[in-house]
């Protein structure tokens, strides 16, 4: 039955995300909050599918963490689910994302018009800064952004090392930097076509305090996520 329901819902999620890319072009000359409407739209929609055919919803925790001022959300990532999860949660949104996803056709223009911002794994300083300035700027216009420390998904239990641009941006200090666990990997595996009903948990935790050098910070973001992580992916298993 799982493989049943997780083909239906590949064949509904390939489906919409088509036909709302299509869509996609209508809106592009709209000014950039016409396309975060928009983009809303298709990410509840795609969890009403999610739910419908697999029965996996999601929880929010630490919703009272969170300032009244645009933040960096500095996000464990294990699936492919909060690629899109935060569009649901936040109307203004957006990620920083490697340059390579940029470049796919309709999909990076319409994640441009959303203003997501590209990271150059390989640029070293000077695309570090550009990422920075980027992020800057998103935040002054008011906007929230996701990125994902470890720069790639990470099967739950597991983790990548954690990269310097989060050190970056928080040394400028412009925005608040609020760590997310989460335990989506448990229910949706990376590139795993089953997927197991249940409900994502989201943990937004405190911000990190100011004042840390950049090991310190490190350090501290990474036992926090990781640790908060750990006790949700337990919660997770059957």
């Amino acid at each position: 039955m799982r493989t049943v329901r997780s083909l239906l819902f590949n064949i509904a999620f390939f489906s919409w995300t088509a036909l709302f890319l299509v869509g996609m072009w209508v809106f592009m000359p709209f000014p950039r909050r016409v396309m975060h409407k928009a983009v809303r739209f298709w990410a509840h929609v795609l969890q009403g599918i999610l739910q419908v055919t697999v029965g996996l919803g999601y929880e929010v925790r630490g919703i009272e963490n969170l300032p009244d001022v645009p933040v960096v959300f500095a996000c464990k990532h294990q699936s492919a689910w909060e690629t899109y999860g935060f569009f649901m949660m936040f109307e203004r949104v957006t990620y920083v994302l490697k340059k390579e996803l940029l470049s796919i056709p309709v999909w990076g223009q319409c994640a441009r018009k959303c203003g997501a911002v590209s990271v150059d794994r390989d640029g070293g300083a000077s695309a570090l800064k550009n990422m920075v300035r980027d992020i800057e700027k998103r935040l002054s216009e008011g906007q929230n952004m996701v990125l994902f420390p470890e720069g790639t998904r990470a099967a739950p239990g597991s983790r990548h090392p954690y990269q310097p641009g989060v050190a970056a941006i928080y040394k400028r200090g412009k925005a608040p930097i609020v760590p997310v666990a989460l335990n989506s990997g448990c229910y949706w595996g990376r590139r795993s076509f089953l997927k197991r009903p249940g409900t994502i948990v989201v943990e937004f935790l405190p911000p990190m305090p100011e004042g840390l050098d950049r090991k310190a910070f490190m350090a501290e973001l990474e036992n926090r996520i990781e640790t908060a992580t750990e006790k949700l992916i337990l919660e997770a298993t059957p």
